[in-house]
């Protein structure tokens, strides 16, 4: 702050005017008799008349002059006082502004910390089936298809199968292929929070909402925003969430919890349930028209059991992906191993495939990999599997047929190119076809390793 010099008047110069100015003005006090100036200027002549006179007159003026001084000095002070108390509040006011601003700032880079850190615990906390979609049944092709279509639009998809069928992943690719690609994928297990936290979790919450609310929270369709959120099980939720998730489908808004402020969100929402919702919607535990919302555009996963095709080339992928996990190597893939694969029907779907691999690849040894078959809980009265490979028109093995499974197990089921099946044959490929379909082998039964290799 600037420093506000006034010029202060001789302080014995102002007394002295002072004392002229009372006496010159004793006149105007009461007395009976006439001031001894009074009589002083009536007996004089006119020349000392004129003198005394000239001289009161120049101590009035001087008197005048000193209190236009005092006048100034007062109107000065006065301004300067104005000035630095105007001062003063603007800067007050600009300080209180920018304390505001900075502890808006504050909150809103807690906001984005928590969505980042939420996010991420996500993603790292995501048990992830596998990164990639693997297997070329057509029973998956035909889910894949309609992935395809419906990815850049921004409709509602409604995702059902079993358990461990991969619907996340379905989910993902959705979203990996759609114009929100590059905004955030947020996944919602419905059936992991508990009842009393679906609300907050979904819409989030005030501070002071409900006990153990410290703070401001914002929920998964915030973090959403612009993306995509993918609902896991949505048949589990209840009854007053099931409301709110249908306005937010309906209008693009929410509520948070202890809130009275609507939120607008633009958010793709896929869900998923291993539930049958016709049969849920029957029976009144899910909303009709929220199912109606949910299942614009469904895609059905197919079971493992339906995708028997696709069984070794996820056992590969996995043998391979545990192996190096745990800093082993595998070569050989036992014979037996591969039999009981095909042949089990896998209630669990790829999920328990995954766990049986990872399980096997701990315990077995460096060079070779087998499954323990107790660990398959086969049903009881199931008939032995025969894989295609081992059966033949007429019931008996031939030599042209085992030096075509040969040839298949060395090329890694390949039939064309220069490391095929049919180059090591020295027949055309077209040919070989006609003979895997004459003895009913599946090239794909020798699709199981990269370097891998059948045990003999």
């Amino acid at each position: 702050m600037a420093d506000h010099a006034v010029a202060f008047p001789d302080v014995n110069r102002l007394r002295r005017l002072s004392y002229s100015g009372r006496q010159l003005f004793q006149g105007d006090q009461p007395s009976i008799e006439e001031s001894s100036t009074a009589k002083s200027l009536k007996n004089a002549s006119p020349d000392e008349h004129s003198e005394d006179g000239c001289k009161s007159f120049a101590g009035i003026v001087e008197l005048e002059a000193a209190l236009l001084e005092i006048l100034e000095l007062v109107r000065t002070v006065a301004t300067s006082d104005s000035t630095i108390l105007r001062f003063n509040v603007n800067k007050e006011r600009e300080a209180r502004v920018a304390l505001e601003t900075a502890f808006q700032q504050i909150e809103a880079l807690k906001d984005q910390l928590y969505k980042e850190n939420l996010a991420l615990r996500d993603e790292v906390d995501r048990v992830s089936m596998f990164e990639e979609i693997v297997g070329t049944s057509q029973a998956l092709q035909a889910v894949l298809s309609r992935v395809i279509k419906v990815a850049p639009t921004d409709s509602g998809v409604l995702i059902t199968g079993e358990t461990g069928t991969g619907k996340e992943l379905i989910a993902r690719a959705i979203h990996k292929r759609s114009r929100r690609s590059e905004r955030a994928f947020v996944s919602v297990n419905c059936a992991a929070l508990a009842p009393s936290l679906i609300s907050s979790e979904l819409f989030g919450h005030e501070k002071g909402a409900f006990t153990g609310a410290t703070q401001r929270r914002p929920g998964r369709f915030e973090l959403a925003n612009a993306g995509t959120i993918f609902l896991d099980e949505v048949g589990e939720l209840p009854a007053d969430v099931q409301v709110a998730l249908l306005r937010v489908l309906q209008e693009r808004e929410f509520e948070r919890v202890g809130g009275t402020v609507s939120i607008k969100v633009d958010v793709r929402v896929i869900a998923a349930t291993n539930r049958n919702l016709e049969a849920a919607k029957a029976n009144g535990t899910i909303r009709s028209d929220l199912f109606y919302r949910l299942n614009v555009f469904p895609i059905e996963v197919p079971p493992l059991r339906e995708r028997k095709d696709d069984v070794l080339m996820l056992l590969e992928y996995f043998v391979h992906r545990y192996a190096k996990k745990v800093g082993k190597n595998f070569g050989k893939i036992n014979k037996r191993t591969l039999e009981l694969f095909r042949s089990y029907d896998w209630p669990g779907n790829i999920r328990e495939l995954q766990n049986v691999v990872e399980r096997s690849v701990i315990v077995s040894s460096d060079g070779v990999f087998g499954v323990d078959e107790a660990w398959l809980s086969r049903n009881a009265g199931q008939a032995p599997w025969r894989h295609p490979g081992s059966e033949n028109t007429d019931g008996n093995s031939s030599p042209e047929r085992q030096i075509i499974e040969a040839a298949l197990a060395e090329s890694r089921g390949r039939i064309s190119g220069p490391k095929g099946a049919a180059a090591k044959l020295q027949i055309p490929p077209s040919t070989l076809e006609s003979k895997l379909k004459k003895f009913k082998i599946s090239k794909n039964y020798f699709k199981f390793g990269q370097g891998c290799a059948l045990e003999s």
